[in-house]
């Protein structure tokens, strides 16, 4: 990788107001010469003398203002184009027979009695650049290492199954099941990349819009944070991240581009397709998308290249002398590029070189036909392909191509830059007619006439399907290809594990403390140590994490080139080239790429990693949500920690900070293993069955999920005989009633399980009544499972019923059961179907406040008081006590008056 000094230097502002000028006479005779050229050639002259006069400066390093915008032309030159490599007339009949057969499998779909769509616009319109990709620059993975990452820009994946199709990766019959899953399995194609429906052929998930620029940018540098640490040499390895012009709308498209910058991450590609369109209009119909997009990634220190003309255009802008052509190209909105798009090649005339004789001169050779064939950039391959071969040569920066292209290219004009062409599905008898001459296709009249239109193969033995073979086979394989090659790894014995076990003696800590004593303790082991990736949104610190700075330190390609302010502390903020934590600033988007992308590496580069993501409980799946999905689908693994979790636990933060949701949110991710536990013993237990199961023989494609807390509580030592399956399946008996003679139960999960305790003194010393508490682990694994059972019992009614363990766990307990958490009550209703008695909950239902902890829980109505009063009034439901006690409790216990209630243990961030 480049370094500092070799890196364009990003220079914001214009004249340097500070610095005198030592040689006014000289400044003067500079002034004078542009004054002169301005005079005898003219502005535009003189405009072209500055511009070379800059790009001479960068040459010779001199640091100048960078420009925000370029002209609206290519920006590599004629003359600098590289020979191209390949062979441009059997590349077009790759590329025509492809384009033919992602069209026509969109159309089958939507055949009657199938109609599930899919899209065909998209992929016409950046067809060439996938398939200069494919043929020049793609690597696979043949050669043992990752190869390049791709990520394909979702709504062109038939146009990515229609290439795999021509080289016998995919059969007929596959494409006769887009979209249809189930309904054809084994055969079905999924809509988008989605690894988890495909695990053998897509790697990386790129819908929802936006998750794939924000995701290539963290796997780009993820490969930089490996080779730094001698994980993985990925050196050969380069990302390229196909995107759309309306894509980059989404906040995470260009919410991190500096991130690249500032790493200098020159193995990253983006190529964005600008076909000047949404889904549903025009990106920017009054103003210039490529050019906006040019000064945002300009200004975020990124190379950009602009591929806006096909070479129909060189002869015209050769003849450019004045500057006239290229004004008209910078002046004309892209609404009105659109609709040349769709017009004649006369209205073309009249309308953008007609109103100038000047402009009108330089086609007045062309004819109408010729003025309409006037192309694109993103459609010539040999365009194409010199921007992609400067961008992987450029060093220093992360590279932009700005890609001009029309959506719908060659499917016909009912197609080509519509507004409507992104939801257009089927095409006419009359538009495959045509689209098939445009794309010269030996496919006659009669076979379009009856019934579904046909595949393309050329055959097999082809001289264009051997030459697609052989440029995948000089290019080190098929893309895209998942593969998993990682072994499983050498798990820590019990031992690890026991520290933990033991508890916290007199010692009060925060159940985050107790994981990151447990974590500490994993990453002293010779094996596993190196292979954890600690990652937080700039809150290491507030996690009680700080104590790895010294060790682990942070991961900064560049080192640290200061003097830290806090370097004589133990605890030092400290930086390395070879750092293990990544420190993504105050970024939750930023962090959760870097967790998949560490999660995923066991299939990308063969090498497993094990993240550990820690951050503000309410900012994780509330906030990223979607990308958690992504995680899921991508197939990564991992740790992610829910910390400072529940909605009273953190109340001094107020309603922003008080997460009462987080566990039911994650409930709905199904790769998701979520738990909520209450003491270190059992974070010892569910740590390391969760590195056995993601990380063991037996690997599953998984991601644990924990929420822990800033309450400081003493932890009590594991307890003899631990029920560990309890543990680990979402509940178990953690304390028997021993006085009292009226039976109850009460669940708790989480910091509620100490109030559940107290709460069983109490009913057994003031109420006569034997109370067991259960620490539900994890109320979302419970439900899990009982619904597993439940759907097993509905198509095997001959076989023997089976019962949730929810249901049998509990099958001997007695009396009336409460559950009680710091999260709204629908997370531990999750279960009240399967619990053997009758069920209540109490919880944090509505929003959260600035309080203390003690005042919270009593106007939620879920601390030790309120728990007596819920079992109480089971109880009485039951006519196991008189309801007169009722009334006695909540007014012993002051349960109306949150003032009365102990304020409870303050501080403990961590």
């Amino acid at each position: 990788m480049a370094s500092g000094s070799d890196r364009n230097p990003i220079i914001i502002g214009g004249l340097p107001s500070q610095v005198p000028d030592f040689d006014p006479e000289e400044t003067q005779e500079w002034l004078d010469s542009l004054d002169a050229a301005v005079d005898e050639r003219g502005r535009e002259r003189a405009r072209y003398l500055m511009l070379r006069l800059i790009e001479r400066a960068r040459e010779k390093r001199v640091a100048v203002p960078e420009m925000r915008s370029t002209d609206y032309v290519n920006t590599i030159p004629t003359r600098a184009e590289p020979f191209f490599p390949g062979n441009e007339e059997i590349e077009r009949k790759i590329l025509n027979a492809t384009r033919w057969n992602a069209a026509v499998m969109v159309s089958r779909a939507q055949r009657p009695g199938i109609g599930v769509g899919g899209h065909i616009a998209t992929f016409a319109s950046s067809a060439s650049l996938y398939d200069v990709g494919f043929n020049h620059f793609f690597r696979g993975k043949d050669e043992g290492d990752g190869g390049d990452q791709v990520f394909f820009q979702g709504h062109a994946s038939p146009g990515i199954y229609a290439r795999a199709f021509l080289l016998d990766r995919l059969s007929e019959a596959n494409l006769d099941a887009f979209r249809q899953e189930k309904s054809k399995a084994p055969h079905g194609l999924s809509s988008y990349p989605h690894p988890r429906l495909m695990p053998d052929f897509w790697e990386f998930p790129t819908v929802s819009m936006g998750l794939g620029p924000i995701g290539a940018i963290y796997q780009a540098r993820m490969n930089r944070y490996m080779h730094a640490r001698e994980i993985a040499d990925t050196s050969k390895s380069h990302v390229w991240a196909f995107l759309g012009d309306g894509e980059m709308d989404e906040p995470e498209s260009l919410g991190q581009l500096t991130i690249a910058a500032r790493e200098g991450l020159d193995n990253l590609t983006f190529v964005v397709n600008c076909n000047l369109q949404r889904l549903d209009g025009p990106v920017r119909g009054n103003g210039k998308v490529i050019q906006e997009l040019e000064s945002v990634f300009r200004g975020a220190g990124w190379n950009v290249i602009k591929l806006i003309w096909d070479r129909t255009w060189d002869p015209l802008l050769a003849q450019d002398r004045d500057g006239i052509l290229v004004n008209r190209m910078n002046t004309t909105p892209d609404g009105q590029f659109q609709t040349y798009a769709t017009e004649s090649g006369g209205y073309i005339r009249d309308h953008f070189f007609g109103d100038d004789q000047r402009l009108r001169a330089m086609v007045e050779g062309m004819t109408d036909d010729q003025i309409l064939h006037l192309g694109r950039g993103g459609h010539d391959h040999k365009k194409i392909y010199a921007a992609f071969k400067a961008a992987v040569e450029h060093k220093g920066q992360p590279t932009v191509i700005l890609a001009k292209t029309v959506k719908g290219w060659t499917l016909g004009p009912n197609f080509e830059g519509r507004n409507a062409t992104h939801q257009m599905k089927k095409l006419t008898v009359d538009d495959l007619k045509g689209f098939r001459d445009r794309l010269h296709l030996p496919i006659s009249d009669k076979e379009l006439e009856s019934g579904a239109p046909p595949y393309y193969h050329p055959g097999r033995d082809s001289e264009e399907i051997q030459y697609m073979h052989d440029r995948r086979r000089g290019l080190g394989g098929y893309v895209p290809t998942r593969v998993v090659r990682s072994k499983p790894l050498a798990l820590p014995g019990d031992k690890t594990y026991a520290t933990v076990k033991k508890g916290s003696g007199q010692q009060s800590i925060a159940t985050t403390m107790a994981f990151v004593r447990l974590l500490k303790d994993l990453m002293r082991d010779k094996e596993l140590g190196k292979r954890f990736v600690l990652i937080a949104p700039d809150e290491y610190r507030t996690f009680g994490m700080d104590s790895f700075f010294p060790s682990a330190k942070i991961y900064n390609p560049l080192g640290q080139q200061y003097e830290s302010v806090d370097r004589e502390l133990l605890l030092a903020y400290k930086e390395s080239p070879t750092g293990q934590m990544l420190h993504d600033g105050i970024s939750e988007a930023g962090c959760t790429a870097s967790l998949i992308a560490a999660g995923s590496a066991y299939a990308t580069h063969g090498e497993p990693l094990i993240p550990v993501y820690v951050f503000y409980s309410m900012f994780g799946f509330q906030r990223t949500g979607d990308q958690f999905w992504q995680m899921s689908d991508q197939l990564a693994r991992g740790f992610v920690l829910g910390a400072t979790a529940g909605r009273t636990t953190l109340t001094g933060e107020g309603l922003q900070h008080a997460d009462g949701h987080s566990q039911l949110l994650a409930s709905t991710n199904p790769g998701c293993v979520a738990y909520d536990p209450a003491f270190g013993f059992e974070i010892a237990h569910i740590v390391q069955d969760g590195l056995r199961r993601m990380y063991g023989p037996d690997s599953e494609d998984v991601f644990y999920y924990l929420t822990v807390y800033n309450e400081p509580i003493q932890h009590p030592a594991e307890p003899e005989n631990v029920d560990a399956e309890g543990i680990l399946k979402g509940v178990y008996r953690f304390s028997e009633g021993t006085s009292g003679s009226i039976p109850a139960q009460i669940m708790a999960s989480g910091v509620a399980v100490p109030w559940a305790v107290e709460a069983q003194k109490i009913l057994a010393e003031e109420w006569n009544v034997k109370a067991d508490v259960w620490s539900a682990t994890s109320w979302n694994e419970l439900r899990r499972e009982a619904v597993a059972c439940e759907e097993y019992n509905l198509l095997h009614p001959e076989e023997e019923q089976r019962v949730p363990y929810v249901t049998r766990k509990l099958a001997g307990a007695q009396g009336p059961f409460v559950a009680v958490s710091d999260w709204m009550r629908a997370v531990p209703d999750q279960i009240a179907r399967w619990v053997p008695g009758t069920y209540q909950s109490l919880g944090a239902d509505g929003f959260g406040f600035a309080d203390t902890r003690g005042a919270a829980r009593r106007f939620f109505h879920i601390d030790a008081q309120s728990i007596v009063v819920g079992v109480l009034t089971e109880l009485a439901r039951e006519g196991k006590v008189d309801r007169s006690v009722l009334k006695q409790a909540i007014d012993r216990y002051q349960l109306l008056d949150v003032s009365a209630a102990d304020p409870g243990a303050a501080g403990g961030d961590a």
